[in-house]
């Protein structure tokens, strides 16, 4: 209580008995003003019905500070708080800051946004009830506390969501969905802009739904007045959330910059946010901890949650502490595997870099074989060496990749293979991924994404995967899948995780035949692929089949495989015809020409 006793130890005595000396007093002090005219929403049964503040309500009250200034320039005071639920951000952003800006006329009008219009209109209840109940508030400032009223002595805006004051002051109160488009009062535009938890609960959002919300702020709200001082304040309410999102970029700013490539969400600079988060418990700088607000939690109270997922995301606001149904934080395990017998790089590529898009996820996996431990046979392992989400496509994508294959390289970890998902973009990625130093395979996904992140989460808690080092981004996703806004990742690692299982080149264990039709301009002799792709090894490279070269109509060519090489090394070869392809032609090993391995 320091900066509030600091205020009142440089007040001549009496001056509390004299409304133009609360008046002056209060008028560049947040803090007093609280203290004299709204005390009863400082103290709580949780306090012990003391009031008592936290160095978060201070700097809250000394940023509200800046609202006495001119104008500022647009997009110039924007503001982000984010604080354990239970911190009163409500109370003081609906409430106390409002109701001291509007009674010394630091602001004229004031636009609150909340979840739903309920919500928004019960707080906009809350401070239309202090102006009709609290008597001091009433004596001291007359003309905030009379609604304005036209002639006739009909009030002004007699409804639940907006209040108009004799003085002029304004404020309207509207769910985040509602229609905004020019909310205005004669030619005034709302000059503060207050977004009080405006996220619903995970139970009724989703990823999509929190591109939406984003778009109805920056593209509904905020146009309303470019120069207006911004506040959005709020708790993380799921992974990937719009309050998670900020989170996050601090979280990044202070990450090392060599442990991750992951980046803050471009519209938070583009906005030019300034985000301020504080977790539940303050680790001072000499390493000792304390808690945000002792005169709530006790440290003794958060040291006996702190291992609870309700401490994670309620008070420490971090999107790893809950999740969607599938991963949690106790399925992935750290660990360093010796051994290692081939690695691969897993994209699952984006066909634009559009904000609303999946980003491109890539993943380095690499691959333990069956060992024995102790006497024991220990089931062959993967590890995910690295995982990002990057905003890149085509040549900037390629570019990419050959960075991550060199710095494998350098590190002593070559990668073997790139493993591309083409359910977007189709055949692009084979001309995209040209020339590429290591072996390039393609697959496109028949089996839902659900399906194949229940195979993979079994990998998981199973022991089969771990993970090099804490992978951030990609087991946020996991944590929050399928809610999250993206699962870019999710696929990278899964796609790349089933393909580890066999050797570069094997053929798939799946099924045993497979036909792959192959366009041509004209049915006619040539060199063709042949993908083969089955799990029975012949006893020799002689008995390499390829069946059925069929005509299927003009310009396909349909081929059907059932043997590989007896290595095993490729499961791709070209094969040229001797003749014409015609219908219901066979040939044999001995009547192709047989290439090396693509």
């Amino acid at each position: 209580m320091s900066a509030l006793a600091d205020s009142l130890a440089g007040l001549p005595d009496g001056w509390w008995s004299y409304p133009e000396a609360r008046r002056v007093a209060t008028r560049d002090d947040p803090l007093l003003f609280a203290y004299v005219y709204l005390r009863s929403h400082l103290r709580s049964p949780e306090t012990g019905d003391q009031v008592t503040f936290s160095h978060v309500h201070e700097e809250w009250a000394s940023r509200a500070r800046e609202w006495m200034g001119a104008t500022p320039k647009p997009m110039e005071s924007r503001h982000v708080e984010v604080a354990p639920r239970g911190m009163g951000k409500s109370t003081w952003h609906f409430l106390i800051l409002p109701m001291w800006a509007a009674a010394h006329g630091h602001v004229k009008f004031i636009a609150a946004f909340a979840d739903s219009a309920t919500q928004a209109e019960t707080h906009l209840q809350t401070f239309k009830s202090e102006l009709e109940n609290n008597d001091l508030l009433r004596h001291d400032f007359p003309g905030l506390t009379a609604p304005a009223k036209r002639r006739g002595s009909i009030l002004m805006a007699d409804n639940r969501a907006m209040y108009f004051s004799n003085s002029g002051f304004v404020f309207a109160a509207r769910g985040i969905d509602s229609a905004v488009l020019g909310l205005k009062v004669g030619q005034r535009r709302p000059d503060l802009i207050i977004f009080d938890d405006v996220e619903p609960e995970e139970a009724r959002y989703s990823g999509e739904g929190v591109k939406k919300r984003l778009g109805t702020i920056r593209d509904g709200i905020l146009p309303l007045n470019v120069n207006a001082r911004i506040i959005i304040v709020g708790t993380v309410t799921m992974v990937g959330s719009i309050i998670h999102q900020l989170v996050k970029s601090v979280m990044l700013a202070e990450a090392d910059n060599e442990t991750t490539t992951e980046t803050a969400e471009p519209w938070i600079a583009e906005e030019n946010f300034q985000v301020h988060h504080y977790p539940a418990i303050v680790v001072q700088d000499d390493g000792t901890e304390e808690s945000v607000w002792p005169g709530r939690w006790p440290m003794a109270f958060l040291e006996r949650i702190r291992h609870t997922r309700t401490f994670a995301k309620n008070y420490d606001n971090n999107p790893r502490g809950f999740d969607g149904g599938y991963w949690t934080d106790a399925d992935f395990r750290y660990e360093q595997l010796t051994g290692i017998t081939r690695r691969l790089l897993s994209i699952d590529p984006a066909v634009t870099t559009k904000k609303s898009s999946d980003p491109s996820g890539l993943a380095i996996i690499s691959r333990q074989p069956a060992i024995k431990r102790d006497g024991t046979v220990v089931h062959p392992m993967a590890q995910v060496e690295h995982s990002e989400s990057v905003r890149l496509t085509g040549s900037e994508l390629r570019t990419r990749a050959l960075r991550l294959i060199e710095n494998s390289e350098a590190e002593g970890r070559p990668i073997h293979l790139i493993y591309i998902e083409t359910n977007q973009g189709g055949d692009l990625w084979k001309e995209t991924f040209h020339d590429m130093p290591v072996r390039v395979e393609t697959i496109h996904q028949t089996i839902k994404k659900e399906v194949r992140a229940n195979q993979a989460l079994s990998w998981y808690q199973r022991g089969r995967v771990v993970h090099m080092r804490r992978l951030t981004s990609a087991e946020e996703q996991m944590i929050g899948f399928p809610n999250a806004p993206h699962d870019d990742e999710v696929d990278a690692i899964g796609s790349g995780r089933r393909r580890s299982r066999r050797r570069p080149g094997s053929p798939s264990r799946r099924c045993r035949a497979t036909r792959c039709q192959l366009r041509l301009d004209a049915p006619q002799q040539g060199v063709y692929d042949v993908h083969m792709t089955t799990d029975r090894r012949p006893a020799t490279a002689t008995d390499i089949t390829v069946g059925a070269i069929v005509y299927k109509g003009q310009g396909k060519v349909a081929y059907r495989v059932w043997g590989v090489r007896e290595d095993g090394s490729c499961s791709v070869v070209k094969a040229t015809t001797p003749t014409d392809p015609t219908r219901g032609s066979w040939y044999r090993l001995a009547e192709l020409t047989v290439d090396a391995a693509l």
